[in-house]
């Protein structure tokens, strides 16, 4: 009680929020990690959060870090704990068009970044179906990726600066808008992706690109998931590397899709087993979309595409997006599932589809696959509906995805972050030495283990 007075002494007694209060924070996006924390504290500034870890660490008190809360494995987790929510910590301080940054506080809502952006006829290209909830924070702490991966990168990528809070209270000013600086470690890419087990994000100079001025996206039906790669680098040489996402959405994805959204409908005439959505975009006023249709035309007669749908207008580019975000609730509407974010390189999509698929299939012969990937970048969301609510058997099945990526020389964790559901995971297949590595740094930085344990670098 003591300590929570002192809490509340900085934040004010009505950001040190209790009992019901902290509702909003007491289940995760997927409603598997459910757990009502002690007590959430709301600081406005760096300083506060200064002075909450400080004193946290004086007292040997646990903090957890939470932004928007959309993650998806368990990241946030704090039951009975004290919980550090930046969400009043929102201001996005200045677009500078000629650099071409943006400085935003942590709290910054993704969607609201994309506004302001807009504002000045440019792009914040990170984008995923959580844009209206994820804040900056959080996507810079778990190194989140999305459907523009493909030509802008993950996060990592599109930052140039932060401010972080270490364990002891200390502020790292590390906010530079340099394009190049070689001055020693690069201690802004170490705390990005570290899940809040490092340091407290606080602040952040980020990247802008350039707004497109044209468009060109369209639903293509293939042949073969090789096929899709074929039209995947025709297009990329045709239009010197445009290519902003290339989305792939299997047969039971569409079927799943129009049982459960209401309005949906088809992507073609005729249902196809492999529907790929991909989009062009150029800042310049070249019409790609002329580009783009003679590459799908040629393929046709080839017998490599079988059929192709392009957005005559926004709305029709609108409708193809929303069949693809609405991956995640489509994803989780449905219990037990094993969800999978693994990564393989791009020629191997079609071989980790066959090999994981064959092997669930011999250990659960009730299993149900349920994926849906960046085919862009390698990256698949592969979910199983297990036929039993049985933590053994969805342990084998995460075993065997693992075997599976491990084997094609993939990741197990591509850009949801590894929290707690990837921990076991981390275990068996991270390499010894980089698991070492990590758990030195993290004694370094947070000597008493305070900061949100128990999440990303496994005991």
């Amino acid at each position: 009680m003591a300590l929570l007075q002192d809490f509340a002494a900085i934040v004010g007694a009505e950001n040190a929020l209790t009992g019901d209060d902290v509702a909003p924070w007491s289940k995760d996006w997927t409603g598997k990690y459910c757990a009502q924390p002690g007590v959430v504290l709301r600081p406005a500034s760096t300083h506060e959060v200064s002075r909450i870890m400080a004193l946290a660490n004086a007292e040997r008190q646990s903090i957890t870090p939470v932004s928007g809360h959309t993650g998806l494995v368990g990241g946030t987790y704090a039951p009975g704990g004290v919980m550090l929510s930046l969400d009043r910590m929102n201001t996005i301080h200045d677009i500078n068009a000629q650099g071409r940054t943006a400085v935003v506080d942590a709290g910054v809502v993704l969607s609201s970044l994309h506004g302001a952006a807009d504002a000045e006829d440019l792009i914040f290209p990170l984008t995923f179906g959580a844009k209206g909830s994820a804040m900056i924070g959080g996507v810079m702490s778990t190194n989140a990726g999305g459907s523009n991966v493909l030509r802008y990168g993950n996060t990592r990528d599109l930052v140039l600066g932060l401010e972080a809070v270490l364990a002891d209270g200390r502020v790292v000013d590390l906010m530079s808008s340099l394009r190049k600086d070689n001055s020693g470690l690069n201690l802004r890419q170490l705390l990005i992706g570290s899940e809040g087990t490092l340091g407290v994000i606080t602040k952040a100079v980020l990247k802008l690109h350039p707004k497109p001025r044209a468009y060109a996206t369209a639903m293509v039906a293939v042949a073969t998931l090789y096929d899709a790669l074929e039209l995947l680098n025709r297009v990329q040489d045709a239009t010197g590397g445009s290519v902003e996402a290339f989305e792939y959405m299997p047969r039971h994805y569409i079927d799943v899709h129009m049982a459960r959204v209401s309005g949906a409908r088809e992507p073609f005439d005729a249902p196809h087993d492999i529907n790929i959505l991909v989009e062009v975009a150029t800042t310049t006023q070249t019409d790609i979309t002329d580009t783009l249709q003679q590459i799908m035309a040629n393929m046709m007669e080839q017998g490599a595409i079988l059929d192709a749908v392009v957005a005559q207008n926004e709305a029709q580019r609108g409708a193809m997006w929303e069949r693809r975000e609405a991956a995640a609730e489509l994803t989780f509407w449905r219990q037990p599932i094993v969800d999978t974010d693994v990564a393989v390189p791009l020629d191997k999509v079609p071989e980790f589809l066959d090999r994981a698929s064959a092997r669930i299939a011999e250990a659960d012969s009730g299993a149900e696959p349920f994926y849906i990937a960046h085919l862009g970048d390698g990256n698949i969301h592969y979910g199983v509906y297990p036929s039993r609510d049985d933590d053994a058997l969805k342990d084998r099945i995460v075993e065997l995805i693992e075997d599976t990526v491990q084997d094609l020389g993939g990741s197990f964790s591509a850009e949801h972050g590894v929290g707690l559901s990837k921990l076991n995971t981390m275990r068996r297949r991270k390499d010894p030495v980089a698991l070492d590595m990590m758990r030195k740094i993290k004694t370094v930085l947070d000597p008493n283990g305070i900061l949100n344990p128990g999440k990303l670098i496994p005991d």
